[in-house]
């Protein structure tokens, strides 16, 4: 029970993470201004729907194991470098907070994936399914970075 407690915990934070990200994507779909926005802010919103797909999905996966999904008062900030800046225009700096986000869900979705090896194979084919999300949005916004960044 303690494994299974400690994946719980972790799918948990993954959870988080993921709404925490539909809400910075969502604040940046909206706050950016500008041309060069435009295609930025048009891929966040359609992530924002993907994001939330993956927290429902996590959600659902925690109940099955036994775990209990945790309510707003529960929810503890980490995503610093998707706060809105100071200058709405500033295209950069949403990239690299997008970039920081996704490689952090990269991350986690690999421990998760390496916590299930041989003993919860559902889980982890949510995961590598997750994950294969987050490595396709990784990819777009590293060709957004090096566009942006001339």
């Amino acid at each position: 029970m303690a494994e299974n407690n400690d994946l719980i915990t972790e799918l948990t934070n993954a959870y988080w993470a993921e709404l925490e990200t539909v809400m910075n994507y969502l604040s940046s779909s909206v706050n950016l201004d500008g041309v060069r926005a435009e295609e930025i802010k048009k891929s966040l919103s359609a992530d924002i729907t993907e994001e939330l797909g993956h927290a429902q999905m996590l959600a659902k996966r925690i109940k099955e194991l036994g775990g209990k999904i945790p309510g707003s008062m529960d929810f503890k900030r980490e995503q610093r470098s998707l706060q809105p800046g100071n200058d709405s225009t500033d295209v950069v700096y949403v990239i690299k907070g997008v970039l920081e986000a996704e490689n952090a869900a990269i991350t986690q979705y690999k421990k998760l994936i390496k916590m299930c090896e041989g003993e919860d194979y559902v889980t982890q084919d949510m995961c590598i399914d997750i994950l294969s999300d987050e490595e396709a949005h990784r990819t777009l916004f590293n060709g957004f970075s090096k566009e942006y960044s001339k």
